[in-house]
């Protein structure tokens, strides 16, 4: 009887212990949908990324978050995103400001590692098609105009880079700081009248600040 009793009760200490374990588990293990959304601050690039045209826009869109442990993710993420860059010009010719909003669906796929129980770090590629160009110059004398010298056939449709940042999660909310550096050039090649240029030649280089939400 007292065997029995004994069985009954380390079988029923596993049995907990393993009930316990398996939510632990699952609840670790379980996917996080959200929304996110903020402003950018992205500029063109040559060969080094400087401060200056810089262009302030937008980003917003869902993301889902696939836990492998405790510690570490993999977070894809659907994105809208406005890049480009804002020219300031000043010369013997002409003066104003001209803007290349360029409007991407951007596709991150990030490794999120958390250094902290609100702390996070989180890095990988990004992919990008670009969905529309808008050209915009805003001329002090209002007779230099290159506006339609530009359509969406002037730029590459697909924008690759790295990606890189730091979150802090705050249960349901959380707020993070990104910076993308792109790899890929933005104008394509033109030939006229002999000659071959890029316009523009610069890549894309994006700072954003954004919030996110849990949705489950």
């Amino acid at each position: 009887m007292k065997n029995i009793e004994k069985i009954s009760v380390t079988f029923l200490l596993v049995l907990g212990f393993t009930v316990t374990l398996n939510a632990q588990v699952t609840e670790a293990t379980k996917p996080q949908i959200g929304i996110k959304g903020g402003t950018n601050f992205s500029n063109l690039y040559t060969e080094d990324v400087d401060d200056n045209n810089v262009l302030t826009s937008f980003n917003a869109g869902i993301y889902t978050t696939f836990p492998l442990t405790n510690f570490i993710a993999i977070q894809p993420e659907l994105l809208y995103s406005r890049k480009g860059s804002e020219l300031v010009y000043n010369n013997a010719f002409a003066s104003g400001t001209a803007k290349f909003k360029l409007n991407y669906i951007e596709l991150p796929v990030l490794l999120k590692v958390n250094l902290a129980k609100n702390l996070n770090i989180h890095a990988g590629p990004y992919f990008a098609y670009l969905v529309d160009a808008q050209i915009t110059n805003e001329s002090d004398s209002g007779s230099f105009d290159f506006e339609n010298n530009y359509d969406n056939d002037d730029f590459n449709k697909f924008d690759t880079g790295i990606a890189a940042g730091v979150g802090i999660d705050l249960d349901k909310v959380g707020i993070g700081l990104r910076y993308n550096y792109g790899l890929s050039t933005v104008g394509k090649e033109r030939t006229v009248g002999g000659q071959t240029y890029t316009i523009p030649d610069g890549k894309n280089s994006n700072l954003s600040l954004y919030l996110t939400l849990q949705l489950n």
